[in-house]
């Protein structure tokens, strides 16, 4: 698992049986993760975990040997490549953060309130556009189209907060009125799945849970996600079609940032998911709502309000990370 050999402290972690490990005048105190709600909460409230590549052990091992005070800690066993495991003592203590390797394949995530737990039934709702795919499909729409600046200016209109959500959307979707509704299959056969997508709902759903897309983008693409990856439910919105060309228009219940909260509370009630059991997952603005209507909110490769908004960031690795983020 872990290649480099001087990587003491973490093949310790990862690979040994004694309970301690000491290093200075520190020590380390070994937990199972599980440990940590029958055992330890009640004197050890300040946690955080750490995800990582396997290529940035030697910046972690770094880090991690740094720590000056003691503290007690748990690897993260998943199903994935990513490393990951839990640091727990307690006080809180701002320099583990502030000291933290930047600009490496690695995640450092406060725990401030209880996680939804990974080995029971949950739901995820995702966002769809450079969440669960890399690509934002209005945007490859227009490009072929052949209207991709124009619908770029209405994008930059919006970012300046001139337009909402829905005037952005009929305004983008105006611009490709008579295009060939072929390109939307065109574009559903090459849909670039963002990395780390396959492994993380593949963990999820060993342990039962819902997964759900709801997008601000159009019901073809999300309608494919579903099939492709198996998903539970999917919702954006519809294109309208004319004598196989795009009209300009959208019909029916606008999906924007209070649809998509909704989602969340629908389907945590359709399918009886526990409290505390309810995720959700995007990287803009639009996603707000629904990760504040979600019991964990996740801010993904996200703009920086949603960030603000959010319980957790996953900003250097993939979405394998999803799963270190829940309790098992």
């Amino acid at each position: 698992m872990l290649k480099q050999d001087d990587n003491v402290l973490l093949n310790w972690l990862f690979s040994g049986s004694c309970e301690t490990y000491q290093h200075l005048s520190c020590v380390l105190y070994r937990y199972r993760e599980s440990d940590y709600l029958n055992n330890l909460q009640a004197h050890l409230s300040y946690r955080c975990r750490v995800i990582f590549s396997v290529e940035c052990s030697t910046e972690i091992e770094s880090w991690l040997s740094s720590i000056p005070t003691n503290a007690h800690i748990a690897k993260l066993d998943r199903q994935n490549d990513l490393l990951g495991f839990e640091l727990a003592a307690q006080v809180a203590n701002d320099q583990w953060i502030a000291s933290f390797p930047t600009n490496i394949a690695a995640e450092i995530v406060l725990v401030q309130q209880p996680l939804a737990r990974l080995n029971q039934p949950g739901l995820l709702v995702m966002d769809m556009d450079s969440t669960a795919i890399e690509i934002e499909c209005i945007d490859e729409l227009a490009f072929m189209a052949g209207v991709g600046e124009e619908v770029a200016a209405v994008t930059a209109s919006a970012m300046r907060g001139e337009l909402d959500f829905e005037q952005s959307l009929r305004q983008r979707v105006s611009k490709l009125a008579g295009a060939d509704a072929a390109i939307i299959q065109q574009l559903c056969d090459t849909l670039p799945l963002m990395s780390g997508l396959e492994a993380m709902l593949a963990e999820l759903k060993t342990h039962q849970w819902k997964l759900v897309v709801a997008s601000g983008g159009f019901t073809p693409f999300v309608d494919h996600l579903k099939t492709l990856l198996n998903l539970d439910a999917a919702f954006a919105n519809e294109l309208v079609i004319v004598d196989g060309k795009l009209s300009g228009e959208v019909t029916g219940d606008v999906v924007d940032a209070q649809y998509k909260a909704n989602v969340v509370n629908q389907c945590a009630e359709q399918w009886s998911i526990a409290s505390g059991q309810r995720v959700a997952i995007g990287d803009g603005a639009n996603d707000i709502a629904m990760i504040q209507a979600a019991d964990l909110g996740l801010a993904f490769h996200a703009k920086p309000k949603l960030i603000a908004a959010a319980d957790a960031s996953i900003q250097h690795v993939d979405l394998r990370a999803l799963v270190f983020c829940l309790q098992l």
